[in-house]
């Protein structure tokens, strides 16, 4: 056992409401892969200052923390997490003054589009398919179909590494390709403030739903995935590079190359964490001796063997 444990535990519900802490919680239940074992202390707190006590607690003892939303782009692994998994999924409130918004980070991104929609505010369209929340979508500047985050965000509120909650100006984000200064200086993203622009509400909810077509045409919707599994390559496709490589419907265990989007690796049932590091190892090998390019995992890789 970790050292303290039964303090950490006695702790957490002294800080939180009994029922927003469970203790060896499946990950499996909490990530869009359905794969993972259990996380030691699972915590979804609905407000700041629970947030900000099951942190300071975490400092206190030590543990090592993994921020979640929705678990899209995660793959815990089947030994689990050993530390504190936090859900932001409970802080979801939105505030609407005209056409910007201030959304806490557990907001689901697709809720936060279609909202803007029905306010006739256009600039989030894009979003309306992505399977996350608004903190983890800034974090990494999630983007599809020519939209990004970085188009709309107007500043953030984070959590530093010592729990000071501070303000972050659009240029202090530092935006770039599926990534930005509050991932590479690992920050918590708590709020974001969105500029968006006056539109016409069916012509929004028109560009939404021809945006969907495109990705249920293309992406494996009927199966668990993770999104994108590896980074786009320099002047490249991952997708591209591991259909010619003739990977479609490769599989291990219940993990299978998507026959539909190369570069989904996708749950076709009962798979394993496992199953899914042997199976994107083999694609990464076989990609670089044909191709000559090592792709790199867009899929954040966390927990014990």
């Amino acid at each position: 056992m970790l050292t303290g444990e039964k303090e950490i535990e006695l702790a957490l519900t002294r800080a939180l409401p009994c029922e927003r802490v469970k203790l060896f919680e499946p990950m499996a239940k909490h990530t869009t892969l359905r794969v993972g074992g259990p996380a030691r202390f699972f915590v979804q707190p609905t407000t700041m200052e629970q947030l900000k006590s099951a942190l300071d607690i975490a400092r206190e003892y030590e543990l090592p923390v993994l921020i979640i939303g929705n678990g899209s782009n995660l793959l815990v692994k089947d030994g689990g997490y050993r530390g504190m998994v936090l859900s932001t999924l409970s802080l979801n409130r939105a505030v609407w003054n005209e056409d910007t918004v201030r959304v806490e980070a557990g907001l689901r991104l697709s809720t936060l589009a279609r909202e803007a929609a029905i306010r006739s505010l256009s600039g989030l369209e894009f979003a309306a398919g992505i399977p996350g929340t608004v903190g983890g979508a800034v974090y990494m500047n999630a983007g599809a179909y020519g939209g990004e985050m970085s188009q709309v965000v107007k500043r953030v509120w984070i959590l530093d590494q010592a729990g000071t909650e501070r303000e972050l100006s659009f240029e202090e984000c530092g935006f770039s390709y599926r990534t930005s200064n509050i991932a590479k200086e690992k920050m918590l993203l708590v709020a974001a403030q969105f500029q968006l622009t006056a539109g016409a509400a069916p012509q929004i909810q028109e560009e939404m739903n021809r945006l969907m077509g495109l990705r249920k045409a293309k992406q494996p919707l009927d199966f668990p995935s993770a999104g994108s599994f590896f980074k786009r390559p320099p002047g490249d496709y991952a997708g591209r590079l591991i259909q010619a490589a003739g990977l479609l419907g490769t599989a291990e265990g219940g993990a299978e190359v998507s026959t539909l989007h190369a570069n989904f690796l996708v749950n076709r049932g009962g798979a394993t964490a496992q199953d899914f590091l042997k199976l994107a190892q083999y694609v990464v090998e076989t990609v670089e001796r044909k191709f000559g390019t090592r792709l790199q995992m867009e899929v954040q890789v966390v927990g014990e063997d």
